[in-house]
């Protein structure tokens, strides 16, 4: 008996019949595809509001943050004098921001001076301090103590807690 000779995939290909196509140009747009626009506008909305409303708040606290005319309005402040570009910097920036979640910072404002800006450089010359340091100024804007480096939280919630009672409010 002869053997026969089999056709491979590729000899098959011209042998077949074109399917018959459908065409999907005249089709208007059915409910389903309605009701998912509806949704996914409505979740982008959702998502771009929240976002936007937490980055304008997120703005608003770092420009009053910036505000170097709060010293001295009455409440005890604590200052920080920043780099932004500076490892320590941001590492003090946390612990401090933690210690007055500790403390409750309702009396005790928080300010920082970034040296980079003009009036930052001339708060930070005019005390002799540089970067990777807090002052802590009473009500009046007198300047009682100066923290110099990193510090952990619980160090600063208690020279926090400590500053508040000798020059908080009565």
């Amino acid at each position: 008996m002869k053997r026969q000779k089999r056709r491979t995939k590729r000899q098959n290909r011209g042998t077949a019949k074109p399917q018959a196509r459908t065409e999907t140009a005249n089709v208007t747009p059915g409910r389903r595809d309605f009701l998912r626009k509806v949704r996914n506008g409505a979740v982008a909305t959702v998502v771009v509001g929240t976002g936007g409303w937490f980055l304008i708040g997120k703005v608003r606290a770092t420009m009053r943050e910036q505000d170097l005319t709060q010293i001295g309005n009455g409440n005890p402040t604590v200052v920080q004098i920043h780099d932004p570009q500076c490892p320590q910097c941001a590492a003090l920036q946390r612990e401090t921001r933690d210690a007055l979640c500790e403390v409750g910072s309702g009396d005790l404002q928080y300010v920082v001076a970034n040296i980079r800006s003009p009036e930052g450089r001339q708060l930070a010359a005019a005390h002799g301090v540089g970067h990777v340091t807090l002052l802590l100024f009473d009500g009046e804007g007198k300047r009682r103590s100066i923290l110099a480096g990193p510090n952990t939280s619980d160090y600063l919630a208690d020279i926090f807690r400590s500053h508040l009672k000798r020059y908080g409010k009565s």
